[in-house]
């Protein structure tokens, strides 16, 4: 077994454990094997790929690794294509972009310029498409910016931006959007931050939350990009690293 392909890349001559990974990998990511779908059992795999127990179970360790599949034991056990999952998806992209950020390979103005991309539109989206429990969720998230700051006013400055986000109906608005947030927000010393920032954040987020409530897409996408324009600037401020 020297060969796999994925998509038109052939992987030749790697450990065998590899490339029944990525033979596996393929039929999961092409939809051959769907979430839920048991895996070959050992018997099989040994018989289409010629490849002997430890093989198999290094290779399986490799698909849990990069979370394909999940493994259960029992008389029903075995292993199973994992369900996607926005949250641990998002928590993997998240990872990709803290690196590039630590590496200073983007900027924390292309990392604004992607939440601009994303979430002024998204604002608008969500004017139309959100429900009771939505505006619940965002008039849960709006804090009090004359209090102590601390971890709880950051967590509803995040929940708020993801609530709109998850209000699109789109989840992978919130997939591609949220990791970019949370670096940004993971970022910046906010104990630090520009007299006023935190009264910026309430009154920009109270006047979203209105029009979202109203109905108006057109306001909405409006104001989130004027509180983005103003994010942008106190980030940069704010930005350990120094200015872009």
């Amino acid at each position: 077994m020297t060969e796999s392909t994925t998509g038109d890349a052939p992987v030749k001559n790697g450990p065998a454990y590899a490339v029944l990974a990525e033979h596996l990998r393929t039929r999961i990511l092409s939809g051959e094997l769907q979430p839920g779908a048991r895996l070959p059992g050992e018997a099989e795999l040994t018989a289409e790929f010629g490849v002997g127990r430890s093989t198999i179970r290094e290779a399986l360790r490799s698909l849990a690794s990069q979370n394909l599949i999940t493994t259960t034991r029992g008389v029903t056990g075995g292993s199973f294509v994992a369900a996607p999952s926005v949250g641990h998806i998002s928590a993997h992209l998240e990872t990709g972009v803290a690196l590039m950020a630590a590496a200073e390979t983007v900027t924390v103005a292309q990392l604004m310029e992607v939440r601009n991309l994303m979430e002024v539109p998204a604002a608008g989206m969500a004017a139309f498409r959100r429900t009771d429990e939505h505006l619940e969720q965002l008039e849960a998230s709006i804090f009090d910016p004359h209090s102590l700051q601390g971890p709880e006013t950051f967590a509803k400055n995040q929940q708020f931006h993801l609530v709109l986000l998850r209000a699109t109906d789109n989840p992978l608005l919130e997939l591609i959007t949220a990791p970019v947030f949370r670096v940004l927000s993971s970022r910046f010393g906010r104990e630090h931050a520009p007299e006023g920032f935190w009264q910026c954040v309430d009154h920009d987020h109270r006047a979203i939350l209105d029009v979202v409530a109203a109905g108006d897409s057109m306001a909405a996408m409006d104001l989130m990009r004027r509180h983005l324009d103003n994010l942008g600037d106190s980030y940069r401020r704010m930005d350990r690293r120094g200015p872009d």
